[in-house]
């Protein structure tokens, strides 16, 4: 299967298409606190996004959010249902934790719902690492957050 990685920004139309699709599955996943979340995930202004194409398909995104001074967020990570289980979401995870080091930062945190157990996996095996509820974050039982030092 050949694909192809593309840095773009969030006015890339593949990756609005993407996104729709994103906050529909999030929505049957989250139920009723999905408002809560999906106040946090605008796509306004994000400058780092990658997206995955199959041929000229969108099949996959993710997108790096400057945090801090040391430090982005990973938002917006999405795979199509039926591309799935083939490792896409470590290579767009791979590409932004590369772009983020370009880019100076040596740090990525992010969050996750509980109802997500396929990104829970995905997180843990790319080496991040439990760690407290941040900002908005914080008193969410269904979140769970995430950071990796990058090297």
């Amino acid at each position: 299967m050949s694909l192809s990685f593309i840095r773009t920004n969030s006015k890339d139309y593949i990756f609005i298409d993407l996104v729709s699709k994103l906050d529909e599955d999030l929505a049957v996943r989250d139920g009723e606190v999905h408002s809560f979340y999906h106040q946090y995930n605008s796509i306004e202004g994000l400058d780092y996004v990658v997206i995955v194409l199959k041929e000229k398909e969108g099949i996959g995104c993710g997108v790096i959010k400057p945090y801090n001074i040391d430090s982005v967020e990973i938002k917006r990570m999405f795979v199509v249902d039926s591309y799935r289980g083939q490792r896409i979401a470590t290579e767009i995870l791979e590409k932004l934790e590369e772009w983020a080091l370009e880019l100076g930062y040596t740090r990525a945190i992010l969050e996750t719902g509980l109802s997500n157990p396929e990104a829970i996996t995905l997180y843990k095996r790319c080496g991040y690492g439990i760690i407290n509820n941040y900002d908005q974050y914080a008193g969410m039982e269904n979140s769970i957050c995430f950071a990796k030092q990058l090297a």
